[in-house]
């Protein structure tokens, strides 16, 4: 795998653009991306389990029920979720992508992120659109992932190179997510692009299998939204012949997938909602995967373990008791905890107990903007990553008038 530029515009046959269509008030911001394959594509999706859903999503679902698209069409600045006329809204944005690509409306994806419970018109859309198609090229990657950003302060893209069966592929993604994340089955929106040729039936197979592992391991705040969707379209333009089983080559794209989504998920996770550090604990020793799992997002998700990282406190006890919470049984009595960043490494915590070790030392190395927490519960052989972010007095004031 070696990463290259382009985002979702570096597998061959795509094309995206972002452009501000006046859904925001800062014309600054865009708030508009269209991303384009030039011939129908596999396509796949996982969408939140949140009860109240946006309807982008629902549209969606039925779109790609045959398992193909050819465009995503998405806005920033309203979710379209608990609007009256939300699946008119979706449809009609579906309609107007379609109307100026030249292709079915039923082929298009749509999503939507932001404020819930805005009501929202297709007029700012519908002026948007043309510019929006217009300006579609291979180099629109940056400005699609800028489209979809909300409260994020950084665009997140991510592009690889990889082999299938002797013939070069290409993969990438954008993400947007900062708040509300805390998924279960799906994350934020996240769109992936690969030139790769595999059946519809594969691909929801990959995806479905590998976010378990990516994105259902990230939480920045502990609040699943309704409008998390995760989409990955496959043309086949690379001209590899085209995966229809398990094997080999399902295998190395699955690979390329996984190094897709832990890149996007670190990116999130290190541009959480007035956060200053990316947190990754790696969890080592348990009996099984489903401890492994829920251990290591128990501790990424603990608001005292987040506060304390926040402020270079060595405080291990908080791991330890989100551990203790976390509904998976382990022995306490064996559980190693240390802290790592690049300024090193230190332990804090042997066979379930405190150690002796230099506070000063420990600060250091929690006052990096990476910072490795690593669990070894020595019960076993199975380990998991989880991802997260510190918690901060930004947080607060961003959500607390996020609306106004």
């Amino acid at each position: 795998m070696k990463q290259i530029s382009g985002g979702v515009c570096a597998a061959k046959g795509f094309r995206a653009n972002g452009v501000h269509c006046g859904i925001r008030k800062n014309r600054s911001k865009r708030d508009l991306a269209l991303i384009f394959s030039e011939k129908r594509a596999a396509c796949a999706a996982v969408y939140t389990t949140n009860l109240v859903k946006g309807a982008p999503l629902a549209v969606t679902k039925a779109h790609i029920a045959d398992g193909y698209a050819q465009a995503i069409v998405c806005n920033s600045g309203n979710a379209n979720t608990c609007n009256a006329n939300g699946p008119e809204i979706a449809e009609g944005m579906c309609a107007l992508a379609a109307k100026q690509l030249g292709i079915d409306a039923a082929d298009v994806v749509v999503a939507s992120t932001g404020v819930i419970g805005q009501k929202m018109s297709l007029e700012p859309i519908g002026s948007g659109i043309i510019p929006l198609c217009e300006g579609l090229s291979a180099e629109g990657g940056a400005f699609a992932a800028e489209g979809i950003m909300t409260t994020d302060t950084v665009k997140k893209e991510v592009a690889i190179e990889f082999e299938i069966g002797g013939v070069v592929c290409r993969m990438g993604g954008i993400a947007k997510g900062s708040g509300m994340i805390h998924p279960n089955m799906a994350t934020m929106l996240v769109f992936i692009t690969t030139d790769a040729g595999i059946s519809p039936a594969l691909l929801q197979k990959a995806l479905s299998g590998d976010v378990k592992n990516t994105f259902n391991m990230l939480s920045i705040d502990g609040d699943t939204s309704t409008n998390d969707m995760v989409v990955v379209m496959a043309n086949g333009c690379a001209g590899n012949a085209e995966i229809r089983e398990e094997g080999e080559d399902f295998n190395v794209f699955m690979q390329a997938l996984n190094s897709v989504n832990v890149a996007l998920c670190r990116m999130i996770a290190g541009d959480g909602e007035g956060a200053t550090k990316l947190l990754e604990c790696r969890l080592t020793g348990a009996s099984d995967e489903e401890t492994a799992k829920k251990i290591a997002k128990s501790v990424v998700c603990s608001s005292l373990t987040k506060a304390a990282m926040f402020g270079a406190d060595a405080n291990w006890g908080r791991v330890l008791c989100a551990i203790g919470y976390s509904g998976a049984y382990t022995d306490v009595g064996r559980i190693d905890v240390c802290f790592e960043s690049k300024k090193g490494k230190i332990s804090v915590c042997e066979s379930g107990a405190g150690v002796d070790f230099d506070e000063a030392l420990a600060k250091q190395i929690l006052s990096e903007k990476e910072i490795d927490i690593l669990v070894n519960l020595n019960s076993g052989e199975y380990s998991a990553c989880a991802w997260g972010c510190d918690l901060t007095y930004d947080y607060v004031k961003i959500n607390a008038d996020y609306r106004t």
